[in-house]
């Protein structure tokens, strides 16, 4: 016989669930930041205030940068928006003790613009959409 239950969580149950991971990591590998979460999303506006590009990553615990979002609005790619950016976040990474940047993309978005920027493949996930591949990326700083 079944002993349990399995239900969407509520945002408590979020809330508890996240606890429960971040204290068990945090009693095998000490954080080495505090706060253990600071986010470093930034965006380019023109002059008229229309957003041209964004970028949302995170720096964790470990002061590791993921980035979790990056976007440039079709028709303002190769304006050099996105490498802006890129150099931004890093930068303001690197100096809270950032010293490794990880994210992923698709075949279809950015993996050449990655490794023009000293990215480096660490793992592929085929058929993620089916007939595609998510590249796993990383990069020293």
């Amino acid at each position: 016989m079944k002993d349990y239950i399995i239900e969407e969580s509520s945002k408590d149950e979020f809330n508890l669930v996240t606890k429960g991971i971040t204290e068990y990591n945090l009693s095998r590998v000490p954080f080495t930041q505090d706060p253990p979460i600071i986010n470093i999303n930034r965006v380019v506006k023109d002059l008229n205030g229309d957003i041209l590009a964004g970028i949302n990553s995170r720096l964790y615990c470990w002061n590791c940068l993921c980035i979790d979002l990056f976007w440039v609005k079709e028709g303002s790619r190769k304006g050099g928006y996105g490498s802006a950016l890129l150099n931004e976040v890093e930068r303001i990474a690197k100096e809270k003790g950032c010293k490794l940047i990880h994210l992923d993309t698709f075949d279809f978005q950015a993996k050449d613009f990655y490794i023009k920027k000293g990215y480096e493949v660490f793992g592929i996930l085929d058929d993620c959409p089916i007939g595609h591949k998510r590249y796993y990326m990383k990069k020293n700083i």
